[in-house]
């Protein structure tokens, strides 16, 4: 199977990601301390953000390996996935999250979204 490198890069980046939701987990949840990566609010109820944020991290961990193994649907699920969770990082800037707690997820979400935009990467998955 010949892996262009982006979607390798891209892979890896899901897997990141995947990792930020497990940590964004654990905060909401008070089990991770939040001094060392910053308090994170999800309007002030933390298991529903804890519960999406789990969600949210199995998707990106799914795409992964939908990624590694060159299927289309986990190219789609990353642009898609990507896409929404920039839009509840957003959410959770206007609830009261400083932006260094959401900082890590906004940065790995938007270069998926653009390694994933990629003509290379799209030509990979079989996308115009």
């Amino acid at each position: 199977m010949n892996r262009p490198f982006s979607v390798t890069l891209l892979a890896i980046l899901a897997g990141l990601a995947g990792i930020s939701g497990v940590l964004d987990v654990l905060r909401l949840l008070h089990i991770l301390p939040m001094a060392q990566l910053g308090e994170l609010n999800f309007y002030g109820f933390s298991l529903f953000g804890a519960i999406f944020a789990a969600i949210v991290a199995a998707i990106w961990f799914w795409a992964m390996i939908r990624i590694w193994n060159l299927d289309p649907q986990g190219w789609m699920f990353v642009v898609v996935i990507a896409i929404v969770y920039l839009i509840f990082d957003v959410v959770a800037l206007i609830a009261g999250t400083p932006w260094q707690s959401v900082s890590l997820s906004v940065i790995l979400s938007a270069l998926a979204l653009l390694l994933g935009l990629l003509p290379s990467t799209k030509a990979a998955f079989g996308q115009r």
